[in-house]
């Protein structure tokens, strides 16, 4: 039946393309906040950007799967919300900028 995914707690995505365009561009759009050179952000940035292309376009949302190749589409869109969440919180720790105590010296060193 259309009306199920088979996954437990996920429903059908009726638009995913224009969900995964949103949630995409709000991704992206938090990146921009961070340093370049911030590795999460390269990362993301990189990943993001591809899926972003499949998604803009493939048409057909089983290839669009094929390409992406995360599962369903309804897995990919849950993805998407994770890592816009997990971006947000990127921004606010901020864990590119130094720490603001040096660690102990041995902090590290097993054994002591």
């Amino acid at each position: 039946d259309a009306g199920t995914t088979g996954l437990v707690g996920l429903a059908v995505s009726h638009n995913p393309h224009e969900r995964l365009r949103i949630l995409y561009s709000k991704i992206l759009a938090s990146l921009q906040t961070m340093p370049q050179d911030a590795a999460y952000r390269k990362y993301t940035e990189q990943l993001v950007s591809e899926r972003f292309n499949h998604v803009k376009t493939e048409p057909d949302v089983e290839k669009l799967e094929q390409k992406i190749n995360c599962g369903q589409i309804e897995e990919v869109i849950f993805q998407a919300e994770c890592e816009l969440a997990l971006s947000r919180k990127m921004s606010e720790w901020k864990p590119w900028e130094p720490l603001i105590e040096e660690p102990p010296p041995n902090q590290w060193k097993w054994p002591i």
